[in-house]
């Protein structure tokens, strides 16, 4: 497969210190891939188009995905000059409906955003041939019946959770004495979860081959009771670090490090808003990836049928702003395993979690 680069510019602008989704290839099949244009604003008018976003459960608050996904569509709306609209489903049950209702009313793209969405996308786009559609985090060429209006929006997550991972190594090593522990918590084991948790594994690993790694699905991306409840257990267990990949649910295991005066490292948008305690945040700019998409519409370049990978060397996967408590030698350690991910020196990081 050949990999988006979006713009050098972008990798340097998530530089260390800096600053609920299906694998690639998971069935063994592969679609076509586009390589993005690098981000320009200039040139293309988008008056008159209509983009519509259909959010998973969640809500626009939750700081993730649904989040940066209306974060990229506003922008376009600035900078494009497109007429954006927003549907927020609140269960599983409001995903067809949702995106029926704007391929009804002739929406020029409509992106849903999420992994969970596409069986209810593959049944809108056959009903709706004329209509352009993207996902993501789900590969189009997973779909059974390979739809040519869909593009499939993926991020290589591992290479964003074995920076992160890399870091917690490092702090475990240097601050938790004998306990060498660390911790994840997941929303549901689906791939772009289980991409984020096996990288940081590995680059825990990598860091300090001695740590222990821990980690807990809630099934759940929303109630942050339940994601603090399992942090609070690995932080008994002797967790030093914990980190969150579980969307708003999420929220509540960062709580629980801040309680328990333990690391925390947050997940898809840069958490760093917490507080000191939020080491990092693994990021995913699914903003950048939905902007990059609805140009390609006004610029008259979309095509379904293909899928759009994004990584640390396009600049869309990487590392957030590293908290002021993280000493400077573990931070400037992995700026360089950034680079060494980017330039294909560090590659296989692994993108399944066991169990």
């Amino acid at each position: 497969m050949k990999v988006v680069r979006l713009a050098a510019l972008l990798l340097l602008l998530l530089a260390v210190g800096g600053c609920g989704s299906d694998d690639q290839s998971s069935s063994g099949t592969t679609a076509a891939e586009t390589t993005a244009a690098p981000p320009t604003t200039g040139g293309a008018s988008g008056e008159g188009l209509k983009i519509g976003l259909v959010t998973d459960i969640g809500g626009l608050d939750d700081r993730s995905f649904n989040f940066l996904a209306n974060k990229g569509l506003r922008r376009a709306e600035r900078e494009l000059g497109v007429d954006g609209r927003v549907v927020v489903s609140k269960s599983d049950t409001d995903y067809v409906p949702n995106l029926t209702t704007l391929a009804k009313q002739d929406y020029d793209l409509v992106i849903a955003v999420g992994f969970l969405m596409a069986s209810a996308l593959e049944k809108v786009a056959a009903r709706y041939p004329d209509t352009n559609f993207a996902i993501i985090d789900y590969s189009q060429a997973d779909m059974p019946t390979k739809p040519k209006n869909v593009r499939g929006l993926l991020f290589k997550e591992q290479e964003a959770g074995y920076l992160v991972g890399y870091l917690a190594g490092l702090l475990t090593k240097d601050e938790a004495g004998a306990k060498q522990v660390i911790g994840s918590v997941g929303g549901q084991k689906i791939p772009p979860v289980d991409r984020y948790i096996a990288g940081y594994q590995a680059g825990a690993k990598a860091a300090n081959p001695g740590v222990t790694t821990l980690n807990a699905y809630s099934q759940d991306f929303v109630d942050q009771a339940k994601c603090k409840e399992l942090a609070l257990d690995q932080i008994s267990r002797g967790a030093h670090v914990i980190f969150q990949v579980a969307g708003q649910c999420g929220l509540g295991a960062l709580s629980a490090a801040k309680e328990k005066n333990v690391r925390g490292i947050g997940v898809d948008a840069d958490q760093a808003f917490l507080g000191e305690h939020v080491a990092t945040s693994a990021l995913k700019k699914v903003d950048e990836a939905v902007f990059q998409t609805i140009k390609e519409v006004v610029d008259g370049g979309f095509n379904g049928g293909e899928n759009t990978i994004f990584d640390v060397a396009s600049g869309a996967v990487g590392i957030g702003v590293i908290s002021p408590t993280v000493p400077r030698a573990d931070a400037a350690e992995v700026k360089r395993i950034q680079q060494e991910i980017a330039d294909g020196t560090i590659s296989d990081i692994p993108t399944t979690v066991a169990g």
